[in-house]
């Protein structure tokens, strides 16, 4: 399940309830002399310490830093988890991505923050601070993430899907959402630190027979899918404006996957940002005003539903048509990717849920867009403008 993650820039996730808040949230960093390897890491870079005045940390589970250091560099320091044998396969991740990503030429579509370098028993990692970065999160929410960005951000995806992997050590272990054993019961290890509303849209999962059927069978499709590098935790806030170049961060959960994963999760990023603002403020051009306290008929809920969706599809649209710029898709990926996505309403609506003691009506309504999109994927394709290239059958 989703929780809320900081990104490379410090940023954090939670969905679109969440990301009302400033992007760049700081905080008070952890104590350095409680963590002596981040000081270890920097020397041996050659980089120097941080400069105590102006250091500073950003929300998220994960302690990271953020400021100058003495030899004038611009740092950003992250931690990523650790198993209780000290193992970090979230670092042996992320350094797999690296080491896949220098093959790229310096004009390629894909890019992220430079890293600079790792601490393995610490499970550390320094990255060059993309400073006055805006995460994709936010530029969404102002309704500034246009069909320029995300036909970018789809020739960044496409161009990680064709990076071949040969010879490089990259997980090929399956990817853990959506997790099958939590179709049928949820388990009592996970309830203590679940919220009400979390619980309760597990049980929308769990109890619609046909949801569960149809995960399982896209999870079977998947197993003979083709396989590519794949990013397995794609959302808005994975993405970095940065003196207008576009990035692509956080590689914790990058492994050989289904494609379909990616193009899924960025379309049902979409699809929950329409559902979401039916009900809440945006920033974006043509959006209706607010309702507070959701008080809208179902009626209501339906006409402003379809009119955000018309807004939306054409950035679906244009992420479609930069991939297929950059990469020729299977004949079924786009199928696939709408299933997917309709995971991703539903791991959206858990996610943003962690703070609710009931079930609100955004999560309902993206539970209901999922259901859709995950019972009858093959005819929310031409609805959601993922034309097959020319010379390609579907």
């Amino acid at each position: 399940m989703t929780t809320a993650t900081p990104t490379t820039d410090g940023t954090t996730t939670g969905g679109p309830a969440d990301e009302k808040r400033p992007a760049l949230l700081r905080f008070r960093p952890t104590e350095l002399d409680t963590v002596p390897e981040v000081a270890e890491l920097l020397d041996r870079l050659g980089l120097g310490g941080f400069v105590p005045d102006g250091l500073t940390s950003f929300g998220g589970r994960n302690d990271n830093w953020a400021g100058t250091t003495t030899s004038g560099e611009e740092v950003f320091v992250k931690t990523v988890s650790r198993g209780p044998d000290g193992d970090s396969p979230e670092l042996d991740r992320t350094l797999a991505y690296e080491a896949l990503a220098g093959r790229l030429p310096a004009d390629s579509p894909l890019r992220s923050p430079v890293h600079l370098g790792a601490h393995r028993p610490a499970a550390l990692n320094a990255y060059r601070l993309l400073s006055g970065s805006r995460s994709g999160s936010e530029i969404a929410l102002d309704g500034g993430f246009d069909e320029d960005m995300c036909r970018e951000a789809g020739r960044a995806v496409a161009t990680l899907h064709a990076l071949d992997p040969d010879g490089a050590d990259i997980d090929t272990g399956e990817a853990p959402l959506p997790p099958l054993g939590w179709l049928e019961a949820f388990p009592w290890s996970a309830l203590h630190d679940r919220s009400m509303a979390q619980i309760a849209a597990w049980k929308l999962v769990q109890d619609d027979v046909e949801v569960v059927d149809a995960l399982r069978g896209l999870r079977a499709r998947e197993e003979s899918a083709p396989r590519t590098p794949a990013h397995c935790d794609l959302r808005f806030d994975q993405f970095l404006l940065h003196e207008g170049n576009l990035y692509l961060c956080d590689w914790e959960e990058f492994r050989i996957a289904d494609p379909a994963r990616d193009v899924g999760a960025f379309i049902g990023e979409w699809l929950f940002q329409s559902t979401y603002s039916v009900f809440a403020p945006t920033g974006d051009p043509g959006a209706d005003a607010p309702v507070l306290g959701f008080d809208l008929t179902h009626e209501e809920i339906v006409e402003r539903g379809s009119a955000s969706l018309r807004r939306h599809v054409p950035r679906i649209a244009a992420f479609w048509e930069g991939y297929v710029e950059c990469r020729t898709p299977d004949a079924e990926l786009a199928e696939r990717a709408v299933g997917f996505a309709g995971w991703h309403m539903y791991d959206r609506l858990i996610a943003t849920a962690q703070a609710h003691a009931i079930l609100n009506p955004v999560a309902r309504a993206a539970a209901g867009i999922g259901r859709v999109l995950l019972l009858n994927p093959s005819g929310a394709v031409a609805t959601l403008r993922l034309e097959a290239p020319s010379g390609s059958s579907r």
